[in-house]
């Protein structure tokens, strides 16, 4: 399946379809083993704040990155997503996926991509986990609501009772377009508002709107307390848009992010700027310590950045989902050693950066 480059303008393609060296994971490694070798190693940092080797300490989410297609192509993904992405999950994978979630007390199925909504089987896989109790969140990139193909997409979320966890870079155009496309934010703006007419944002609803910043270049993001109440104040004012949270996220030094701060030359810059924030409070509560991340062929990951690194679970932890769902073993994945690497710093300086916004104040 693929997909017309959508009405946001953007010219940007991903890194695969031009046949772009940082396309290869194994050459996005390289720089980031061998490229400012002075800098401190993340093992060794994680050594001196006593939490390596890092371990996780339960599997509370099951991350299921469906595939790498999506309507946009944003100049900041660590994905490489795009339209021209034919990755996707099958439906034999999807049922693999649902049939962890009934052996094992998951109890969130948190599902991305790509537009993890342009996957066939992504209805099928909320209505799946809804009817088991598990909570659902989408990551949504919001335009795609505007998809012809997606009319209805609003109102099966809500239906549902799905929370959405929306990106959205800044609450004004020139931003935000910066990254993601031109008419990108219009198109948002539309999105936002469908969901509000819907109930999402209302403290009342109990749908969940939530969205997430991260910074329009090589620095990074500011207090996520402070962003949120400039969205809230912006967005309600100029726009008339309500939200439950927000979420800051720091850009991971990956694949098309990995690809700017090489050709700005913003890369030793970045990255000395991620090791000198490095915080043993953000790596202590890091996200891979209590989740799975599934690809979208059903390998089984620490996290969606590992993932997009091609780097598996170690440790003689189930390594596919066929095999963490018919044979479960939740000791060998919920005490598995985690995988780290220089990117890792991404997730640990500063305040921190999850799935879920910041990780220490």
């Amino acid at each position: 399946m693929s997909l017309p480059a959508s009405q946001t303008g953007n010219k940007t393609r991903s890194l695969l379809s031009i046949r772009h060296p940082l396309a290869s994971t194994a050459e996005q490694l390289r720089m980031l083993d061998g490229r400012a070798p002075h800098l401190q190693r993340f093992s060794s940092a994680l050594a001196a704040s006593a939490l390596f080797p890092l371990r996780a300490t339960s599997i509370q989410v099951l991350q299921v990155n469906v595939g790498k297609l999506c309507n946009q192509t944003c100049g900041h993904c660590h994905v490489d997503a795009g339209p021209d992405r034919r990755e996707s999950m099958t439906r034999e994978t999807a049922e693999l996926c649902i049939e962890a979630l009934e052996h094992a007390a998951i109890p969130t199925l948190d599902i991305t991509g790509g537009a993890p909504e342009l996957n066939p089987n992504f209805r099928w896989m909320v209505e799946r986990a809804r009817a088991l109790g598990r909570q659902v969140i989408d990551r949504c990139n919001l335009t795609v609501l505007l998809v012809a193909s997606q009319s209805d997409l609003a109102e099966f979320l809500a239906l549902h009772q799905v929370e959405i966890i929306a990106s959205l870079p800044y609450y004004q155009a020139d931003r935000t377009d910066a990254q993601r496309g031109e008419g990108v934010f219009e198109d948002s703006i539309a999105a936002l508002k469908k969901l509000n007419t819907l109930g999402y944002g209302d403290p009342i609803s109990g749908l969940k709107l939530n969205l997430v910043y991260n910074p329009v270049g090589a620095f990074l993001p500011p207090a996520q307390h402070a962003v949120e109440a400039d969205f809230r104040r912006e967005l309600g004012r100029r726009q008339g848009v309500v939200f439950n949270s927000l979420y800051t996220i720091t850009n991971m030094p990956i694949s098309r992010f990995l690809e700017y701060l090489d050709r700005s030359g913003n890369y030793e810059m970045y990255m000395e700027k991620l090791v000198n924030a490095y915080n043993p409070a953000a790596a202590a509560g890091v996200m891979c310590r209590t989740m799975v991340s599934v690809g979208w062929d059903g390998t089984l990951y620490d996290c969606d950045f590992n993932q997009m690194l091609d780097l598996p679970v170690g440790g003689g932890a189930p390594r596919h989902i066929r095999d963490f769902s018919r044979n479960f073993n939740d000791a060998a994945l919920a005490q598995r050693e985690i995988i780290t690497g220089q990117h890792c710093y991404g997730c640990t300086a500063g305040a921190g950066s999850s799935c879920g916004g910041t990780l220490a104040s």
